[in-house]
């Protein structure tokens, strides 16, 4: 059961719940049947997990394990058991491809990968030397587990976990080359789950449902983490579903969930019913929903939305107060020394001017990156000496996001530096794009840039300069992304310019901001833009204008203003 005494290691959470005999872990299994786990079942299966693990780790290896799996219960018995042995999860995005894929599991020193058959195509074919591979729903599976299943929370460790013992190594895109892995520590973690818990109230009537997916940090540290503080249930959807959102929000007594990227557009598509707001639901917690729609959320199922900033690095954080404007997410996080930062002169930006509906009237003085000058929990970058400079370059922490802050000191998100896309919540890196783009036999020259979704994020656009001779051939540019092993689910461009000489500064670097600027309104430049079947047609003035409106639906902008 509870206690009043603050966590200092994730382990200590996990260990907590041994004896707890209440609902601790709901799930839906793959003929849709329904399951609960009590907290004392979780803890005792993370337990079985961890002296397997410390059985299978070859001395002298990093402990690390790699988890390649949609949110089945597999996922956090495997947490809490790195947790207790001391050992740390690279959660393996199941979106990346071919060698991508390969190097984030060899990057991040994995010995082991747990997945499922589900993910086993992902794999067929890569060079993965040393990696032992266990496949959950098999029956080797079980038989390797059967032996432990006595085991006790503590029982196994490979090291003893303590607050700095590493437990996580999630990635996380910066604006060039490959993911880089951060380091989360077990105290970090812990003291951010309590953290979130004090915030929301969470206690042990709770149920956390999580949608998100467990491989990225938003699921793990907002969600799965504050209900272990709290004592409250978690329930997993395997992967998210607008459809079913509602459905297993009453099934499960849902009260609490997270969201990311187009999350909340998705559910606001669903069509409306007299029974929207008959649910448990009181809080959501995420980023990027939007204030409009944020609103609409509200006044359709009766449900607060909270939007926060918090990067998995741990670096800044942005803490919402009683008195935040619409559209601000809040001051800074105690303890943290946050400005806006000119990152050309160093110098601190001037405070936004904003009219009487918020607009922001000198956006171009305004708008710099957002540094912390205080303590950071930054811990690093997993075997990446230079990400770490660069982060943290002049003693201060440079997160990479652009804001503003008004005159009251309110924080403002306004894009992410020059070089950094967010699709549907995955962070992607312009360079690794474009390298793979300027493949295409036809393309003399590839830039990829971000332009605001008209919902949530961005999207990809590239301009595309064409070999002498050359034409844009649709068809045979969709079947070229279609044969790229390396290209992402969320790395296809939606949108195409053709322009007839790259534009470029006066030392010949691409001009990004004039493309930036531009965006999908580039006349006379033709402009073609991926159907959801993933074909390529010609944005013509009817389709511009369609998209015109569905921006001003939303609230938002349809060019980036830097």
């Amino acid at each position: 059961m509870r206690t009043t005494t603050a966590p200092e290691t994730v382990a200590e959470l996990v260990a907590r719940q041994w004896g707890d005999h209440r609902p601790g872990l709901m799930y839906e299994d793959a003929d849709a049947r329904r399951h609960v786990l009590t907290h004392h079942r979780t803890a005792q299966e993370a337990a079985a997990r961890a002296a397997l693990l410390v059985d299978l780790m070859p001395p002298g290896a990093e402990p690390h394990i790699g988890v390649l799996l949609d949110n089945t219960p597999e996922f956090p018995f495997w947490l809490g058991a790195a947790a207790l042995a001391g050992a740390a999860v690279a959660g393996i995005n199941p979106t990346r491809r071919g060698p991508e894929l390969a190097r984030d599991i060899l990057h991040t020193e994995c010995r082991i990968l747990v997945t499922e058959r589900a993910h086993l195509p992902l794999l067929r074919g890569l060079d993965l030397p040393g990696v032992r591979m266990l496949v959950t729903d098999t029956e080797e599976y079980a038989a390797l587990l059967a032996p432990y299943a006595a085991a006790k929370p503590g029982d196994a460790v490979l090291t003893a976990p303590g607050p700095a013992t590493r437990l996580l190594l999630y990635f996380t895109s910066g604006s060039t080359g490959a993911p880089k892995a951060a380091v989360c520590s077990q105290g970090r973690l812990a003291g951010a789950g309590a953290s979130l818990a004090r915030s929301f109230s969470v206690g042990e009537g709770d149920v956390h449902y999580v949608c998100m997916p467990l491989f990225h940090g938003n699921a793990v540290i907002a969600d799965w983490l504050p209900a272990l503080v709290g004592g409250a249930a978690v329930a997993l959807r395997r992967r998210f579903s607008a459809s079913a959102f509602l459905d297993d929000v009453r099934a499960y007594g849902a009260t609490y969930f997270t969201y990311v990227g187009r999350a909340i557009q998705y559910l606001l598509a669903t069509p409306p019913t007299p029974d929207d707001r008959a649910h448990s639901l009181r809080l959501g917690f995420g980023t990027e929903a939007g204030a409009v729609d944020a609103a609409r959320f509200a006044e359709r199922f009766g449900v607060r939305l909270v939007e926060g900033y918090g990067a998995t690095e741990g670096g800044a954080s942005v803490q919402r107060t009683p008195d935040t404007p619409p559209g601000a997410l809040g001051r800074a996080g105690a303890g943290d020394d946050l400005a806006v930062i000119d990152p050309e002169t160093g110098r601190e930006c001037p405070p936004a001017v904003l009219d009487a509906e918020g607009r922001l009237s000198n956006g171009s003085e305004a708008i710099g990156e957002l540094v912390n000058r205080g303590r950071s929990l930054f811990e690093g970058y997993w075997r990446n000496p230079d990400a770490e400079a660069a982060r943290t370059r002049d003693g201060w922490y440079w997160t990479g996001d652009l804001f503003f802050r008004d005159a009251e000191g309110f924080l403002y998100f306004a894009g992410r530096t020059d070089d950094r896309l967010r699709v549907d919540s995955e962070n992607l890196a312009a360079a690794v794009i474009e390298n793979i783009l300027a493949r295409w036999p036809a393309a003399e020259a590839v830039a990829v840039y971000a332009v605001p979704d008209e919902v949530a994020g961005d999207q990809v656009m590239a301009a595309v300069s064409l070999r002498e001779g050359a034409r844009f051939d649709p068809d045979a540019f969709a079947a070229f992304l279609a044969a790229q092993p390396d290209l992402g689910t969320k790395m296809s461009p939606r949108y195409v310019r053709i322009v007839p000489d790259m534009p470029v500064t006066a030392t010949n670097k691409v001009h990004r901001v004039s493309l930036r600027r531009a965006g999908f309104r580039c006349a006379p430049d033709p402009v073609w833009h991926r159907t959801p079947t993933g074909t390529y047609t010609p944005l013509s003035p009817p389709d511009l204008s369609a998209l015109l409106t569905r921006y001003a639906s939303h609230g938002r902008k349809p060019l980036l203003d830097r």
